[in-house]
């Protein structure tokens, strides 16, 4: 009798209590050591570091435009190299994650009285604990597409992962700086943020580990008996086809930037609208809980969604749902109240964008590879980093051009239509660019349920 352990026939399909609960803690931890950057890295280098503001901007600047400028090649890697024992995606798991604390935390030490030496031991800290991270960022992204067998299952998967990416965020807004001050007595003031870096790098690395360990008989092993398999490593040249091949994934890009400007320039425009336009800067507090209470139950509410309706249907309310209540805070920007309740709304439907994001792009890797014949999961997943980065660099343009254009200055309370302008960047802006991206996603992204599932019959034939 044949044995049939071990062939791809026999591997798992159906998601475990774990993958549909648990999936997406690694992505708590990722989100709980990244943090320490996004709030406090320009804090290190001009409060503790004692950098001259021009070299802070342009540390911050270089390692910044670095990092963008790799961000598409990382699911390259994956999808261009050997796989590994493990799987090829899996292994990335466990193979460089460990590097990440020592490396990040290298990022907030200044090692030297001499400020030019000190800069540049930080940005290549800064660069190469980014590239470390990246590299299993994409690879665990993208499981969701290698696990997940059927839509439901991939809408599932990233709901739970947009569900502890959002319980990691709101942890963060209570525990982060505590975690550095506590650290503070036995490192000192000024590696305090090295120590809180390395901590939260450790907990992103158990959590990555726990991924490792239940997507274990998910993911096929490549060997040269199994042709199947070998169809996941791809030429550079095939990448690019496969990306041109499918305007919908790049339809589903340019959509998709949308949901990060919402994250980004939402969060950095609040503090001017409560402080600078109401002048109440510790509506903040509740603000700020209620945001991420909505955002985690929005992330968990997806798998439903997604299961009645559709990956693609669900996307599109979540971007109109966004748009609507973006656009109301514009108009009745006048009370508080109302704006952080509208925002509440916002940013339930931000978690439902956010949760079923993984499932639209692992959707796109079925339609490609059924058109090509090549498995460029890897590559088509990692391409979710291309509008990550251009909404942080909108984040800064869009609330800046914002500020100017009111008349914004430090210590001063807004009166009249001013206040309104102070909406234009935490309101307006988002909801006009969520708009547009739900009329790309009604005309242009035309994968449907029904589709997939032809294309994936077609595929395991």
């Amino acid at each position: 009798m044949k044995d049939t352990k071990n062939t791809p026939e026999t591997q798992k399909k159906e998601l475990s209590f774990s993958l549909k609960y648990l999936f997406g803690v690694g992505d708590a931890g990722f989100n709980l050591m990244s943090n320490i950057e996004t709030f406090y890295f320009m804090t290190f280098l001009t409060d503790l570091a004692a950098f001259s503001p021009a070299i802070a901007g342009l540390i911050n600047s270089v390692f910044s435009i670095v990092d963008a400028c790799l961000s598409w090649i990382y699911g390259g890697i994956l999808n261009g190299t050997k796989a590994k024992k493990w799987g090829r995606y899996r292994s990335w798991l466990i193979l460089l994650p460990w590097l990440v604390p020592f490396l990040y935390a290298f990022q907030f030490i200044r090692v030297s009285d001499n400020e030019m030496l000190s800069a540049v031991v930080i940005i290549i800290a800064a660069i190469a604990s980014h590239v470390v991270w990246n590299i299993g960022y994409v690879a665990n992204a993208t499981l969701v597409s290698v696990v997940g067998k059927t839509a439901e299952d991939r809408a599932t998967l990233a709901s739970s992962r947009g569900t502890w990416n959002n319980i990691g965020s709101l942890l963060f807004s209570y525990l982060g700086l505590p975690l550095a001050t506590l650290l503070a007595g036995f490192v000192g003031e000024t590696n305090k943020f090295a120590a809180a870096a390395f901590c939260l790098g450790i907990l992103m690395v158990l959590g990555y580990y726990a991924h490792f360990k239940m997507t274990e008989g998910y993911e096929e092993i490549e060997t040269d008996a199994n042709p199947k398999a070998n169809a996941a490593k791809v030429s550079i040249p095939d990448m690019f086809k496969s990306l041109f091949a499918n305007p919908q994934l790049m339809i589903l890009m340019v959509a998709d930037l949308s949901k990060w400007c919402v994250k980004f320039v939402t969060a950095a425009a609040a503090i001017y609208y409560f402080r600078d336009a109401m002048g109440n800067p510790g509506l903040m507090t509740p603000y700020l809980l209620a945001i991420g209470l909505a955002a985690i139950v929005g992330s968990y509410a997806t798998r439903y969604m997604a299961k009645s309706l559709s990956n693609r249907t669900t996307a599109i309310i979540s971007f109109i749902g966004m748009a609507v209540a973006l656009a109301l805070i514009y108009v009745l920007y006048t009370n508080a109240i109302v704006v952080i309740a509208l925002m509440t709304v916002a940013q339930f439907f931000y978690g439902v964008a956010y949760s079923i994001s993984p499932a639209l792009y692992g959707d796109t890797v079925v339609y490609t590879t059924w058109k090509t014949g090549k498995n460029a999961a890897g590559w088509i997943m990692g391409l979710q980093n291309l509008p990550l980065k251009v909404g942080v660099f909108m984040r800064g343009t869009i609330v800046a051009a914002c500020l100017a254009a009111v008349g914004w200055q430090k210590g001063v309370v807004l009166e009249g239509a001013a206040r309104q302008g102070m909406t234009v960047a935490l309101g307006l802006v988002p909801a006009i660019l969520c708009a547009i991206g739900a009329v790309l996603l009604i005309v242009g992204y035309k994968l449907t349920r029904e589709k997939i599932a032809e294309c994936q019959a077609a595929i395991n034939k």
